[in-house]
């Protein structure tokens, strides 16, 4: 079921000066418009500011080609159920090169089939981290000589930027456009667990209730 938007819409109209300078940045920058995070982090514009340039930076400047990005990126989204996010940078990851089967395989929780061996290197990083909350020697030197110091440093700071877009877009509910279908299914509901049986209380024996009434008297 879709959500709903928590927050008041910002009249753009009525911004704050500091919010004003946040958001024309934004706009006349290579994203051209206020759309998924950046509405609601506008009601604190120097985050606002900060997390734009962070995001900039990963999204169109990083030493990642754009369809590895793409790759972090669908799988942060995918980890944190951020429907906006998946729902946007699928069709993006598209145009970067991406093949479908591979965006397909993310949306759904399964092991893609990679053609390239530094794309399963920037799945294995991301996946373990994901799991463990950190990366074996073993896959952390298959990084290193697949994407370089740099590079590596880069898959992190995507992963953290994009992780708190997700959260973002989580916390306040920011719904897909009309007549969008969320491309990220529910998690299935715990099942509950069975109910105990009530026992019975247990009859005291004869002579013991015998031998309680004669101490009352």
């Amino acid at each position: 079921m879709a959500e709903t938007y928590r927050l008041a819409p910002l009249d753009l109209a009525r911004l704050t000066p500091e919010q004003r300078a946040v958001a024309d940045a934004i706009m006349s920058g290579p994203r051209g418009g206020l759309r998924g995070p950046f509405e609601p982090w506008l009601r604190s514009p120097v985050l606002a500011d900060r997390a734009q340039k962070l995001g900039e930076y990963c999204r169109f400047s990083s030493s990642l080609p754009k369809d590895l990005s793409e790759l972090a990126i669908l799988m942060t989204g995918k980890r944190y159920r951020a429907q906006f996010e998946f729902w946007a940078h699928a069709r993006l990851a598209r145009e970067a090169g991406l093949p479908d089967d591979i965006i397909e395989a993310i949306r759904l929780g399964r092991p893609p089939r990679f053609r390239r061996d530094v794309e399963r290197v920037i799945y294995d990083v991301i996946s373990e981290y994901f799991a463990t909350n950190r990366v074996s020697d073993a896959t952390y030197k298959r990084a290193i000589d697949a994407l370089g110091e740099q590079g590596l440093v880069d898959v992190v700071g995507t992963v953290g930027y994009y992780s708190l877009v997700s959260m973002t877009l989580n916390v306040f509910q920011l719904p897909l456009p009309a007549g969008e279908k969320e491309p990220l299914a529910a998690p299935r509901a715990a099942g509950k667990a069975p109910a105990r049986k009530k026992t019975a209380a247990r009859k005291a024996p004869a002579h013991k209730k015998a031998a309680k009434k004669k101490a009352k008297r």
